[in-house]
């Protein structure tokens, strides 16, 4: 019974089970040789020696993951192509370990993320995709201008979407423990997209942690936003951009963008405001925020408009410029959950419109 534990009826019937069972078995017996050689391997032996017994560990983890993506019906065909020869990427690794937190100043973060070069560029692709982001207008009432500035930020127009194989660098993090859970769910979700057809495996590449195509996401971005914009039956945010400013509108779409509003702007505050207000979590409509002294950058009075709310923040730091931030700035946090990032998308898309 051991090895019948999670088979239901259904799951029999289709000959998984079946599979699950042998595939444990194997496991079972592979693990307990692994355990017994690789303590002996690590002793008497060199490096090398030692990391031909952390493959072999790595191939029984594969294995049991084999089984759980099974389960979850995703064939025996899909799994074999791709989970073909994939091992630990080590620099994957490296750069999880070595992620640059609180280096760049809130000014030198914009001046590398929002560029003349790249303000330059996102109007021409705002000009040269007018029908298509148009079109994606229509459907989800995002304007083109946010749409363009995440895909210039995201990969600078889907010029870089990056070289490693999603399956090989989800694999490895997932195996590697730091966040094991949760890059194991985003594999499985990976592999659901390959059996679903709308990549294939050598061309499901992106980013070391797994983010994919021209809108980066993750593959449980990918299940829950990502659309077949132009009908062709594929969701493909790699190479498609019809799909992959559809998705990118979707995805803001469903956290709650408004369509009708802006992201926030730059304002100047009274000599005696109240840091203790300057948060995400402390909100006002503009009106209020007007009877407290704030005011546009330019010293003029706020748009006032019924029902719509502010936050104040201070992104580069209490002594730094302050902003009157609105819900879709809140939006843009459920993309990415930077505020500098947030900022920038706003930023971007306010030039790239000429603002």
């Amino acid at each position: 019974m051991l090895f019948l534990s999670g088979c239901g009826i259904g799951a029999t019937l289709l000959g998984i089970c079946v599979e699950s069972n042998m595939l444990r078995l194997r496991i079972f017996l592979f693990a307990l040789l692994t355990l017994a050689l690789v303590p002996l391997i690590g002793h008497f032996s060199g490096p090398a020696a030692r990391a031909e017994g952390d493959a072999a560990v790595f191939a029984v983890w594969l294995e049991e993951l084999r089984i759980e993506a099974l389960e979850q019906g995703i064939s025996a065909a899909t799994l074999d192509v791709a989970l073909a020869g994939v091992k630990p990427i080590p620099r994957v690794i490296e750069l999880d370990r070595s992620q640059p937190e609180g280096t760049l100043t809130f000014k030198q973060y914009m001046d590398r993320v929002v560029p003349n070069s790249r303000v330059a560029k996102g109007r021409a692709m705002l000009k040269e995709n007018a029908a298509a982001l148009g079109a994606v207008r229509k459907v989800y009432n995002v304007q083109p201008r946010f749409i363009v500035a995440l895909w210039g930020i995201e990969t600078n127009f889907g010029q870089y979407t990056g070289g490693f194989s999603v399956i090989a660098s989800l694999a490895t993090l997932a195996f590697d423990g730091r966040r094991s859970a949760y890059f194991r769910s985003e594999l499985l979700n990976a592999l659901r997209i390959l059996e679903d057809g709308h990549i294939a495996p050598d061309a499901m590449t992106g980013s070391w942690a797994g983010a994919m195509g021209q809108s980066q996401f993750m593959p449980s971005s990918f299940v829950r936003f990502a659309i077949d914009f132009d009908g062709d039956g594929k969701r493909d945010i790699w190479t498609t951009k019809l799909d992959v400013f559809g998705s990118a509108a979707n995805y803001l779409s469903a956290s709650g963008w408004k369509g009708d509003q802006t992201w926030g702007r730059k304002v100047r505050l009274p000599a005696n405001f109240d840091i203790a207000q300057a948060s995400l979590k402390t909100s006002n409509s503009l009106a209020g925020w007007q009877a407290l002294g704030v005011r546009r950058a330019n010293g003029q009075n706020l748009p006032i408009v019924a029902g719509m709310m502010g936050s104040i923040v201070f992104p580069g730091g209490d002594d730094g410029p302050a902003f009157l931030v609105y819900d879709n700035f809140k939006t843009t946090l459920k993309w990415n959950r930077s505020t500098y990032f947030a900022m920038a998308v706003g930023h971007l898309a306010d030039r790239i419109a000429g603002q």
